[in-house]
């Protein structure tokens, strides 16, 4: 999993009723944009991730 300041990480539910929760990533602390990310989620809350299989990055546009 590679990822980029600006892309966004989804973390599906893990359990029955458990809603997917969407976070921005602000800084990417591996080499080649590779884990562990700090994340923000949408309420906020701030986070240090190491995604797991449950997680996707879903890239930014390409700005032009």
């Amino acid at each position: 999993m590679q990822a980029s300041v600006g892309d966004h990480l989804l973390v599906h539910g893990r359990t029955v009723g458990q809603q997917d929760r969407l976070a921005e990533i602000v800084e990417v602390l591996g080499t080649d944009g590779l884990p562990p990310y700090r994340v923000r989620f949408e309420d906020g809350h701030e986070a240090l991730m190491s995604p797991g299989p449950d997680s996707v990055v879903k890239r930014r546009p390409a700005q032009q």
